[in-house]
């Protein structure tokens, strides 16, 4: 049953269905198996195969909206008037970009190589506001060392595991798009090792006392504010970066985490 409501909850996160379509079954066969055990209470074992079910429904339908939604999303962006004019732009401004290049190359380096936050070496500071064409994100804080909290804000959550520790980041999403529809935010948070390896949010299943709401639609102007839990290495974590895109199409950024 608990692996069910696992599964149901993870197959309504766009970004962690395949974790709900590896426990819905899993929590099903088990429930089926619960069903026809002598002598043992069943009300769990239908609890576990109705989520089951109703979980997989919920995830295709999740998968379905998420996709038609990216593809939304593709298509304004390939034929709309400021795609078409950057290109026209840049068809004219060819031959001469290529000479400016040329000279920029042979220097000490671009302007865009030293921008703040294109490089995990120059991370922008916490509080700065990171925007893509439809969603902006600010990092808010992030706590290091976070077990204790981790573990006094759900019955639930596990300890990590040995040579890890639990980090929180609390961030706000803001929907800056004008679709009369409202849009669901598809933005990564992940934390990056100084060693370059990325973690995410599918690193642990614990949850924050204050846990991010990224299913709720939101439309222009509207925004959720809320943590997130990573489970990251302990050696040399102060030393690491975030990893932050505000949209699937749009750049990452990195922030640092102190």
């Amino acid at each position: 049953m608990i692996m069910a409501i696992i599964g149901f909850v993870f197959a309504c996160v766009p970004g962690a269905l395949i974790i709900g379509w590896i426990l819905l079954p899993v929590s099903f066969i088990l429930g089926l198996v619960a069903l026809f055990r002598k002598g043992e209470t069943q009300w769990q074992a239908i609890t576990a195969v109705v989520l089951a079910v109703v979980g997989t429904i919920v995830g295709v339908i999740v998968f379905i909206v998420f996709l038609g939604q990216v593809v939304d999303k593709a298509v304004d962006e390939a034929f709309s008037p400021s795609a078409s004019a950057a290109a026209s732009s840049s068809a004219a401004e060819a031959g001469s970009g290529r000479t400016a290049s040329r000279a920029v190359e042979a220097g000490s380096g671009s302007a865009a190589s030293d921008a703040a936050g294109t490089s995990r070496d120059n991370p922008l500071p916490l509080g700065t506001e990171i925007s893509s064409k439809d969603w902006k994100i600010v990092v808010n804080s992030v706590t290091l060392h976070a077990n204790d909290q981790v573990a006094a804000a759900n019955v639930f959550n596990k300890p990590p595991a040995a040579g890890n520790e639990h980090i929180l980041v609390n961030y706000t999403v803001t929907y800056t798009g004008d679709d009369p529809s409202g849009s669901m935010p598809f933005e990564s948070v992940e934390y990056v090792t100084p060693g370059g390896v990325s973690v995410g949010a599918t690193s642990t299943f614990a949850v924050a006392s204050d846990e991010i709401d990224t299913l709720t639609t939101l439309y222009k102007g509207g925004s959720v504010t809320g943590s997130t839990v990573l489970e990251v290495p302990s050696d040399g974590v102060e030393n690491g970066v975030l990893s932050v895109q505000p949209g699937l199409f749009s750049d990452k950024r990195f922030v640092s985490v102190k």
